[in-house]
């Protein structure tokens, strides 16, 4: 076990007691000896652990403490790089990759040197796609109002060139390999209905909330409303 796991291992057992424990049975379960697990408690309260007690007393952890962000485990820091670099490669949003370099950044800022230099060296790639979505100058303002939950003008040109233009409560996006799509209430169609972001010609934001909740409106539109299909069909049925 890395020291990085074992830390993590350590503050993780101290999460479940309410009332100190002694180091003697926090080194036998941590399989190190004692003068060790002091070194250990000592680095956790460096990196801002409120462990609190003393040897012979023993020692437990502030309530309410929260984990800080180098206390992830080392799959949990590759899955983070994977996703990170995924978005940044292929959101086709450039806020959304901006965003996910920055939380990558924060977060290595925090972590210990051994973690720091694996996050920095990782072997985990995402190859640029060679057909790679152009950006899409809508997505950032669509996220904000499925955020707020705001109803949208939405201007838009189907598979056919078929323009149309409508009102719509976006809840969803879903970002396929080759496109992203919109879910949303169409209040032209009442009903379900799905938009790629790319045929999106002109968005108007209404500064209004639509009527329900977004959780409801997923919650009916997973219960069978709308097929979404990754090929684009549904998204163009106007």
């Amino acid at each position: 076990m890395s020291r990085a796991a074992r830390l993590l291992q350590l503050l993780e057992h101290l999460r479940t007691h309410r009332r100190p424990v002694l180091g003697a049975d926090l080194a036998r379960a941590s399989g190190v000896s004692l003068r060790t697990l002091y070194r250990d408690i000592g680095t956790l309260r460096e990196q801002g652990a409120q462990i609190q007690g003393d040897p012979g007393v023993g020692y437990v952890l502030r309530p309410g403490f929260t984990l800080p962000p180098l206390m992830f485990s080392e799959d949990e820091l590759e899955a983070l790089v994977l996703g990170a670099r995924w978005v940044a490669a292929h959101a086709a949003d450039g806020e959304l990759a901006a965003a996910a370099q920055g939380v990558m950044n924060r977060i290595t800022t925090t972590l210990p040197a051994e973690l720091r230099l694996a996050v920095e060296t990782s072997g985990l790639f995402v190859p640029a796609r060679a057909d790679a979505q152009p950006v899409a100058p809508w997505l950032p303002a669509l996220r904000q109002a499925i955020r707020d939950e705001h109803a949208l003008w939405l201007d838009y040109s189907d598979e056919a060139g078929r323009a149309t233009r409508r009102r719509v409560w976006p809840f969803a996006m879903a970002f396929f390999d080759h496109a992203r799509l919109i879910a949303a209430w169409c209040e032209l169609r009442q009903d379900f209905r799905s938009f790629r972001a790319d045929r999106v010609v002109a968005l108007e934001a209404t500064g209004q909330r639509y009527p329900e909740r977004r959780h409801v409106l997923l919650q009916r539109w997973r219960a069978g409303c709308l097929n979404v299909h990754p090929a684009g069909q549904a998204a163009d049925r106007s």
